[in-house]
């Protein structure tokens, strides 16, 4: 736990019980602050009196004793509409904050000088804030990985001299830390996303500006419009900047070329690495995942050989192009976590053939149609779910399907097609383009399912990592 003393003697509220707003309130307390905790559901509120926490419903609370409201990232900051402890706030002239704030102000006071890597971006955050830590790692650093990720950044070890703190960054939390100000902020990509929360693309883009606007690295990626934007502000500004590209070129900063990424400067070019045969890495999405890790970890002085070692054995998250395995010859692959078109589309982009495709669950707006230009890489397709009618009349006369509704079912037709195939590696890709509620509680559950099921096959076996 990180104990946060910013607001020791003072009195602040706060709002929202979950996890994150638990290891918040608990490091408010362990820091000496008088904190007054609500939740409109009564298991939040049973929680934090467990943890020893003071419950008071801060809808008859006297607001002008309050120095700060603490909200949760998930409650609405100003859209669809002010969430009421915001308004209330707003009312008494009390400022509104989130944990990562919290975890700002303490480094600021603790220890300025402790590396802090933020990073954001619509897509391939956890990725890239999971390799980030991984290189540093491998490098021997002390690292603590949190945030959005998965661990509240509260519940993280201290800021400390040398103790790098690796933190992913969703939009809601950026807005809710005013003085954020990395050693290294890392802005991937933008591209519309929960614009029900902030309201329009420019609101939501300049909020994801914020996380490089105060770092003393900025790592940006120019493949899309408004992040080009934000690289030429920050060049104009005058701060270090560091570009990166995987879709086209730079004069200066770090590009792709093949499965190569290079740095470039003034004309000069030197490798960085190389991501041929890191199975965990497939993809040109997983190249700017990888190209913004590297980037960040240079700027913490980590040399090219270490960071090509650290990239080698990179395990990957779960659930995310997770390369399970083999079966016989087939290589086993688990996307769960691609619950629509857009996130399936990398992973069928990463494969050139040889696809042996389980998808379906419960569809999203436009289904699989989007998927159309990469059909001529599958083999075969296994419908599961819900969404089996619709998908199969999307696929009828374009790619061989079979209805079986179940991942069971669907696995081991797969895995019998795949072997009796001509393909040199045949794939076997749960990549769903759909949520899984029709069959599993959630996406972890249908990828956990996936991977029990091949794992337990008598003929399976573990990519080898030399």
């Amino acid at each position: 736990m990180t104990p946060v003393d910013v607001f020791a003697g003072r009195a602040v509220a706060l709002f929202g019980l979950g996890g994150s707003g638990l290891a918040t309130a608990r490091a408010l307390a362990a820091g000496g602050a008088a904190v007054a905790c609500w939740d409109d559901g009564d298991k939040g509120r049973d929680a934090a009196r467990a943890a020893g926490l003071t419950v008071e419903d801060l809808a008859a609370a006297d607001w002008a004793r309050f120095d700060a409201l603490i909200l949760s990232p998930g409650v609405p900051l100003t859209h669809p509409v002010p969430h009421w402890t915001v308004e209330k706030a707003k009312a008494a002239g009390v400022e509104i904050i989130g944990d990562v704030e919290l975890y700002c102000r303490q480094r600021a006071k603790a220890a300025p000088d402790a590396p802090f890597v933020a990073i954001t971006g619509t897509n391939g955050k956890s990725t890239t804030t999971a390799l980030i830590a991984h290189l540093l790692r491998e490098a021997g650093r002390d690292v603590q990985l949190g945030g959005n990720i998965g661990t509240a950044i509260l519940s993280l070890e201290p800021p400390a001299a040398g103790r790098v703190h690796v933190v992913e960054c969703s939009s809601f939390q950026i807005d809710l830390a005013p003085s954020l100000a990395p050693s290294v902020g890392v802005l991937i990509n933008v591209t519309p996303d929960h614009l029900d929360r902030h309201g329009t693309m420019e609101n939501y883009a300049a909020i994801k500006e914020r996380l490089i606007a105060g770092s003393d690295t900025a790592v940006v990626g120019t493949d899309d419009d408004y992040c080009k934007a934000v690289a030429e502000r920050r060049a104009a500004a005058g701060g270090t900047l560091v570009r990166v590209s995987v879709e086209h070129d730079e004069a200066t900063g770090l590009v792709r070329e093949g499965t190569g990424l290079v740095w470039r400067c003034d004309g000069t070019r030197k490798p960085a690495a190389d991501l041929a045969g890191i199975g965990t890495l497939r993809g040109v999405h997983n190249a700017q995942n990888a190209a913004m890790a590297i980037a960040a970890v240079s700027a913490l002085g980590l040399d090219a050989e270490t960071i090509r070692s650290g990239l080698a054995t990179f395990p990957g998250l779960a659930h995310r192009m997770e390369s399970v395995g083999r079966v016989g010859r087939a290589l086993a692959v688990n996307d769960s976590k691609a619950t629509n078109a857009d996130a399936t589309e990398k992973a069928l982009a990463s494969f050139p053939s040889g696809l042996h495709w389980i998808v379906g669950g419960v569809a999203k707006e436009g289904g699989i149609a989007p998927l159309a230009p990469y059909f001529d890489r599958i083999e075969r397709a296994y419908l599961i779910g819900k969404s089996s009618d619709a998908f199969a009349a999307t696929l009828d006369g374009r790619v061989p399907y079979e209805r079986s509704e179940t991942l069971e079912r669907a696995l081991e037709s797969a895995i019998a097609a795949a072997q009796a195939a001509g393909a040199d590696e045949p794939v076997v890709l749960l990549s769903p383009a759909c949520a899984s509620y029709d069959q599993f509680p959630n996406f972890e559950v249908r990828g956990a399912r996936f991977r029990d099921l091949v794992t337990a096959r008598p003929d399976f076996s573990p990519i080898r990592k030399d």
